[in-house]
């Protein structure tokens, strides 16, 4: 299976917020609110992430701001799909068009960058 998150085996909280588009307090958070999220941590006491949770993190989004879940209605709908076998497979269809989306918005920005006598955009 080809995972489209860079092959890392630990991300730290920074690397996630920048996959993401959340904020650190935003997975602080949820991490209390759904049992699915349980990122380690490394000997410094930071939390660090594997893809998988990365996947989950991502799947929670989608169910808290597109599909309109409040947090008990997401964990539950989680905890559904856990039992059924589903979440490997909605954490890979919610990942498709994340991942796409933000590859095509660093392009842009590269795009930018790269052509000469383009005005660079601040982000």
């Amino acid at each position: 299976m080809n995972e489209p998150i860079a092959k890392k085996i630990y991300y730290s909280i920074g690397e996630v917020c920048d996959l993401t588009g959340l904020k650190p307090h935003v997975l602080r958070y949820w991490e209390t609110q759904f049992d699915v999220l349980n990122p380690t941590k490394n000997r410094a006491g930071n939390r660090v992430f594997r893809s998988k949770e990365i996947e989950v993190i991502l799947l929670v989004k989608h169910l808290l701001y597109e599909e309109k879940y409040t947090i008990e209605g997401a964990n539950k709908r989680l905890i559904e799909m856990r039992k059924a076998g589903e979440l490997a497979e909605e954490r890979q269809d919610v990942l498709e068009p994340e991942f796409l989306s933000g590859m095509k918005a660093e392009l842009a920005s590269l795009k930018n960058v790269l052509t000469p006598g383009m005005p660079i955009e601040a982000d």
